[in-house]
């Protein structure tokens, strides 16, 4: 698998110091993040599973700790919308340009705002996961680099 994604890119072109994470991805596990996270050895809170929304109609990208689970209300409040819903697998892949299970917050097709669950930030990770842009790849950096190159919004998710 090649290790030059558009997210990876998008970090090359931001100067932004990073490692690449290659693992064997099993599109039957149940929650792949989790997989990602025993796959790799780490915990896993320390990898941010990318997931599609919309918040009154529009949409947005969030970033929840693998082992957690966003509550839309919360998601919705955060967006200052009335309602949030998962978007469709089919609806993920058209707007991202990339596949399930490979969907990383960088190097989408259109910039998106970005939520980033305030209790992964408060976990006490000085460098987190995200999905690299593949599936079965996982890109570690700083979540401060993070967050200011997605201009992500921290807000409690969970």
């Amino acid at each position: 698998m090649s290790k030059a994604t558009r997210a990876t890119q998008a970090l090359d072109r931001a100067g932004i110091a990073y490692s690449v994470h290659a693992y064997a991805y099993d599109p039957e596990a149940p929650r792949i993040g989790l997989q990602a996270a025993e796959a790799l050895g780490i915990p896993p809170d320390q990898i941010l599973k990318t997931l599609m929304a919309e918040a009154d109609g529009k949409p947005v990208c969030v970033l929840v700790a693998s082992d957690r689970e966003i509550s839309l209300k919360r998601l919705a409040a955060a967006c200052g919308a009335k309602t949030a819903a998962m978007l469709k697998p089919a609806e993920a892949e058209r707007i991202t340009g990339y596949h399930v299970g490979g969907i990383s917050p960088l190097g989408q097709k259109r910039r998106l705002p970005v939520v980033i669950d305030a209790a992964a930030l408060a976990a006490g990770h000085a460098e987190i996961y995200i999905n690299g842009g593949g599936r079965g790849l996982q890109v570690r950096l700083k979540s401060s680099d993070l967050v200011a190159l997605l201009s992500a919004q921290a807000a409690p998710l969970t």
